[in-house]
């Protein structure tokens, strides 16, 4: 099938399992060990489709004999664990039964003049990766995740990104100094006061920051800003989830670029 290095792993006790278990479910540890873990036939996929590659690839003994050529040649290196090891390294209620293990790419430097989305202390996982999804969608090509935002590189922001990663540049875990750099207007959004954002003239390229769930974006971040707008909620809530509102105002930047 594939001219990588096969090997099984067949003990809980192995000191790689270990290491590609604490990978897979400490948030923070992609940062200390280099590396990331990718979970699911998605994930990897994506991963090839944006000309990366891996260094390990991981698959449960019961998917090995079908693991498409594609996969199992991707790395120099696949591990075949029996499925309850599988399962033991898994962070899904159902594991995927495949995964890469990828060198963390290098910190970038800033893009001044990039279409940028910043991240200010966005603590949800899910939250975050929804809106790397709707940046790389709507055209934004450059993510800043201040310090205080959920690790850009956990497996759950991975999951919940779908791919977005692979496409986006990510200068992960950043202090707030680095936005002076930033060649483009800030734009910022607030639940309770500044222009409404189907009448702003939005510029572009531009930056949004989208803030905190519950505070919103600091005031360090906001004393940047050239436009605050607001979403018009008829209905009556009191605001809608930050990544819900990423998505409408990445979504406005790029209908108003596309006219």
């Amino acid at each position: 099938m594939t001219g990588a290095a096969i090997d099984l792993i067949t003990s809980r006790e192995n000191l790689w399992l270990k290491r590609l278990r604490k990978l897979a479910q400490d948030s923070a540890e992609y940062r200390q060990a280099g590396h990331v873990w990718l979970e699911g036939d998605h994930l990897c996929r994506a991963l090839l489709a944006r000309g990366g590659s891996p260094q390990v690839a991981v698959f449960a003994q019961s998917l090995w004999p079908q693991v498409p050529t594609e996969l199992a040649s991707a790395a120099p290196r696949n591990i075949v664990l029996p499925d309850a090891l599988f399962e033991g390294v898994s962070g899904l209620p159902s594991p995927a039964r495949m995964g890469f293990v990828v060198g963390l790419p290098e910190a970038p430097a800033l893009d001044a003049a990039a279409p940028t989305v910043i991240l200010d202390r966005v603590q949800d996982a899910g939250n975050v990766g929804a809106i790397l999804r709707s940046a790389a969608a709507f055209g934004f090509t450059q993510v800043v995740a201040l310090q205080g935002t959920a690790a850009v590189w956990s497996p759950k922001v991975l999951r919940a990104g779908m791919g977005a990663h692979f496409g986006l540049r990510l200068l992960d875990g950043v202090q707030a100094e680095v936005l002076a750099q930033l060649s483009v207007p800030l734009v910022t959004t607030s639940s309770h006061g500044g222009t409404l954002l189907h009448g702003a003239d939005l510029p572009w390229p531009c930056a949004w920051a989208f803030g905190h769930e519950g505070q919103g974006v600091g005031p360090e971040v906001a004393a940047l800003a050239g436009l605050a707008v607001r979403i018009a909620q008829p209905g009556g809530e009191e605001s809608l989830n930050v990544a819900a509102a990423a998505a409408i105002c990445l979504h406005a930047s790029a209908i108003g670029r596309a006219g």
